[in-house]
């Protein structure tokens, strides 16, 4: 960016989105500094694995100059993919070819610590909670935390997620419940203590639905998996039910009637799980989600454009965010690297927020995938 001093850059959210954006900017000598509420990067599990697309998270992850970093930490071979019917018989079975590196899958702790680890110490100031963006549109911006501290900034991004607080600022939209919500949970050493469920998931996924419920199986490093059970239900309907998240025991109960026609290989998904349940209903933004350019604030990722999780979530983030930090390094000013990013950012995602509406629903479809042909199939 060709001005002086330079414009005090401020990143709430230190997921992937808000790190990619951090690097890039670094990456071109511009300083930045990114907020986030965690106490710390190790206080809580990141989650599962995700799939890096080479067409735009890996795209990220070069500018970043981190992509070898990221081949040499992923799982191409996570890329197996199976698809079965209820009664447990394999409908689709994709395997990758050797050196396919499409859409190599890595665990979302391990990319969050390649992305920290890439940054100049002292980059993410942790529990950093933000209540507040105040200040006048022209800047300079006033930044509030829970603790107390404010900090002003010339360019606020908004990489905070689903019910992100810097939206607040330039959008009224709030996520709203989708119809459909994951149970998450897990099963750990399997190939030891879990060989049959091993054996069923393999290297990638498994997936089964039946149209009204679903099971969603995803293998992760250090010998791991992870699932996600699948339901259109009312957001509330684990105390609906009477039960509490804690009450592993009557979740399951429940679960097991509701899936009671399924193979009793697959409902090991739901007996053999290990610890409680995580209740993840799905939220997305209204579609076309837009708001009034700012010429100190933007958005990227889940905070602009939370849709169902189809596959495209993170990977649009880092594209995102690279473009992002892009527009600030080439731009003479803040407010033209806005404009310039949100006139690439908002149709692409606007595009992306129409295809995938009402998406949660193919979460449950007995459809196969589009690219599953007689030749891929067992």
């Amino acid at each position: 960016m060709n001005t002086d001093p330079a414009p005090r850059i401020a990143i709430i959210g230190a997921g992937p989105g808000g790190l990619t954006c951090a690097r890039i900017l670094q990456r071109h000598d511009i300083p930045v500094t990114v907020y986030d509420t965690e106490a710390g990067p190790d206080v809580r599990n990141q989650g599962g694995s995700l799939d890096l697309h080479e067409d735009n998270g890996q795209l990220a992850l070069r500018e970043a100059g981190l992509l070898e970093e990221f081949f040499r930490l992923s799982r191409p071979e996570g890329q197996e993919m199976r698809q079965v019917d209820p009664d447990g018989t394999i409908l689709f079975h994709h395997t990758p070819e050797a050196g396919d590196l499409f859409k190599p899958e890595i665990d979302r702790g391990d990319l969050r610590g390649l992305l920290l680890g890439s940054l100049t110490p002292g980059t993410v100031r942790w529990s950093h909670a933000l209540t507040s963006v105040d200040g006048p549109d022209h800047g300079p911006r006033l930044l509030r935390f829970a603790d107390g501290t404010t900090i002003e900034a010339d360019l606020v991004v908004g990489a905070d997620g689903a019910w992100s607080k810097v939206r607040r600022a330039v959008s009224p939209a709030v996520p709203e419940y989708s119809g459909v919500s994951f149970l998450e949970a897990w099963f750990h050493d399997v190939e030891n203590r879990h060989p049959e469920i091993a054996e069923l998931v393999g290297q990638g996924s498994t997936a089964a639905a039946d149209g009204e419920r679903g099971l969603f199986a995803q293998r992760n490093s250090g010998d791991h998996i992870r699932v996600y059970i699948i339901q259109r239900v009312p957001a509330d309907w684990i105390t609906a039910s009477g039960l509490t998240i804690q009450d592993t025991d009557g979740i399951r109960a429940l679960l097991l009637e509701r899936y009671r026609s399924w193979s009793p290989r697959l409902r090991r998904l739901l007996t053999d799980t290990e610890g409680l349940y995580v209740d993840r209903p799905i939220n997305a933004l209204p579609v076309p989600h837009t708001w009034e350019r700012s010429s100190t604030i933007t958005l990227l990722g889940d905070a602009a454009h939370l849709m169902p999780p189809l596959g495209v979530g993170v990977n649009l983030a880092m594209l995102d965010a690279c473009e992002l930090a892009l527009s600030v390094a080439e731009s003479n000013s803040v407010n033209d690297a806005i404009e310039a990013y949100e006139n690439s950012m908002l149709p692409r995602s606007h595009k992306m927020q129409k295809l995938l509406d009402h998406g949660a629903e193919e979460l449950l479809s007995t459809e196969l995938p589009d690219f599953a042909t007689a030749d891929d199939s067992n």
